[in-house]
């Protein structure tokens, strides 16, 4: 693994624009433009590297998928700070009849400099981003620098895959509808969803699309409809099942939610049961259940227990982009969160020519299928980081 300089293309801001990337630019607390997308440099791996870290992260995702049911046959729902008895059924529910529900991606973030065992972030399981980057900009950067080169990625071809095989789960009759918020100024969910529903077409799929604020309820029929008064019989949404299930709506949600069997009127993917992955209490589960993994960090619900004398990092369970996290250097005092968090061991994300690296690896379909890399100019990624592509020498 090597970081590598290079010159960007002539008017590369235009031609990711056209491929789909309309946010290129980030804006900073200094109105500012930098570079989100950012070819000025690049990343090299060697083909070994990247089958072993396809081992990992498929290995990975079979540990949370049992993480998961164990979290569900143990009733462990308050650990992930579901204390609604209806929210824990549904998600049990979902969970047992999972062979019955569509569900299609997920990315983990990984801590890996190239020289020793990949080590697990989180997993972001539900409403994963930064998939329009990962899929396709990244591909035709490097046709354009690096002919004949490869690539850790088989996105596109998963994700049509993947919709044409979950096809004969969604309900017949009506189109699949893919939800994303308005509220979103960058037109980052805009384009995921805009993407995702490019793959269901070209999987044969009948598709719509939605903003989640122009989602109706139809009070004499009971049912969710689009703005033309058509019942919602499935929708895809970038919206987290923790917003889902706590807001106006959510009993409209609870009441009318097709989990498995057709048995109610609005089937949603990904399905509740990806509520168990995408909660920062997966990590302390994972360590609990397989103690020592090389490719775990410790973790923990109640405390920074014996994490003090490495250094730890506060997760709050549904934080997003770095949000709410905090910093405890090596022999810190231990401290206590006053919201429910994770409490990982510090493993400081490795420096690249003063640039700190994750690496964001992306499953569909249960099976390792892309690369997408975040350089930040701290110790955590957030809503400043810069997107790079990668190639396989």
């Amino acid at each position: 693994m090597e970081r590598r300089t290079i010159t960007p293309r002539p008017a590369w801001q235009q031609t990711v624009e056209e491929q789909g990337l309309i946010y290129p630019l980030t804006r900073y607390p200094d109105g500012s433009l930098r570079p989100y997308w950012d070819e000025s440099a690049y990343y090299t791996f060697t083909l070994p590297e990247i089958e072993a870290l396809e081992e990992v992260v498929e290995e990975l995702h079979r540990m949370c998928l049992a993480a998961a049911d164990h979290i569900v046959t143990q009733e462990r729902f308050a650990d992930l700070g579901i204390t609604d008895p209806r929210v824990a059924r549904t998600v049990a529910e979902s969970w047992h009849r999972r062979a019955e529900l569509p569900s299609v991606y997920g990315r983990f973030d990984l801590r890996y400099d190239g020289t020793g065992p990949a080590k697990l972030l989180e997993y972001n399981a539900d409403t994963p981003t930064s998939l329009v980057e990962a899929a396709s900009p990244q591909w035709f950067w490097m046709e354009d620098r690096f002919p004949g080169a490869d690539q850790w990625n088989s996105l596109h071809e998963r994700l049509i895959d993947a919709w044409r095989k979950q096809a004969a789960l969604l309900p017949p009759g009506s189109p699949l509808y893919f939800a994303y918020s308005s509220a979103d100024e960058l037109g980052e969910d805009l384009m995921t969803v805009a993407y995702l529903k490019e793959t269901a077409e070209q999987a044969g799929l009948d598709t719509d699309w939605i903003s989640m604020e122009e989602i109706g309820w139809d009070r004499l029929s009971g049912r969710f409809v689009d703005n033309r008064l058509r019942f919602i019989r499935s929708i895809f949404k970038l919206y987290p099942w923790e917003w889902l299930t706590t807001d106006r709506f959510a009993g409209h949600v609870l009441d009318t939610l097709d989990n498995g069997g057709g048995t109610g009127t609005t089937l949603w993917i990904e399905p509740a049961w990806k509520m168990l992955l995408s909660n920062k209490a997966l990590l302390a589960v994972l360590w609990e259940l397989h103690p020592g993994h090389p490719n775990l960090l410790p973790a923990y619900l109640d405390g920074p227990r014996d994490l003090p004398a490495k250094g730890w990092v506060a997760k709050p369970l549904l934080g997003r982009e770095g949000a709410g996290v905090t910093i405890h250097e090596p022999g810190t005092d231990p401290v206590l969160r006053d919201e429910p968090c994770c409490y990982q061991q510090l493993a400081p994300l490795p420096d690249f020519d003063g640039n700190r690296v994750v690496l964001g690896a992306w499953v569909v379909e249960n099976e390792s299928a892309g690369l997408g890399i975040r350089e930040s100019s701290g110790l955590i990624t957030d809503e400043y980081a810069r997107f790079l592509p990668h190639v396989i020498l």
